[in-house]
């Protein structure tokens, strides 16, 4: 392994981290970890683990770590976003030139449904902005 590791580690969970202690200053010179909390990313929650209390350091590391996930995150949702783009232009050139009629009876009621749904939200919420923007400028 690497010449030191971190003080904690975060187990990744579907909507946050469990997060431990990383020890390795034992007789054994074995790497212990000990559970310490658990992060809820969506509502920004951190919950002591057990009866464990955890320091001003402790809530520091946590709290760096949460922020940097929760930019991770919103980082890959716009990466997500921007494939999705790619990814229906490809879906567009695979129609025009490749597809046959019986593909295309498979997947164009669930094309056209999804593309009118991304539609309407696309355009009510330009709307909004652009309602916004103008009572801003006018206001």
């Amino acid at each position: 392994m690497g010449a030191e590791l971190p003080d904690y580690y975060f187990r990744i969970r579907e909507n946050g981290a469990a997060v431990f202690r990383v020890d390795t200053e034992n007789r054994q010179r074995r790497i212990e970890m000990d559970q310490i909390a658990l992060v809820n990313v969506n509502k920004g929650v951190v919950k002591p683990h057990g009866e464990h209390a955890l320091t001003v350091e402790d809530i520091a590391a946590i709290q760096d770590w949460l922020d940097k996930r929760v930019a991770l995150l919103a980082q890959r949702d716009i990466d997500d976003i921007h494939r999705a783009v790619d990814y229906m232009n490809v879906t567009t050139q695979w129609v025009q030139s490749k597809a046959s009629e019986a593909q295309l009876d498979d997947v164009t009621d669930a094309l056209l449904l999804a593309m009118h749904d991304l539609r309407s939200v696309l355009v009510r919420k330009k709307a909004d902005r652009l309602m916004k923007q103008h009572a801003a400028e006018n206001g």
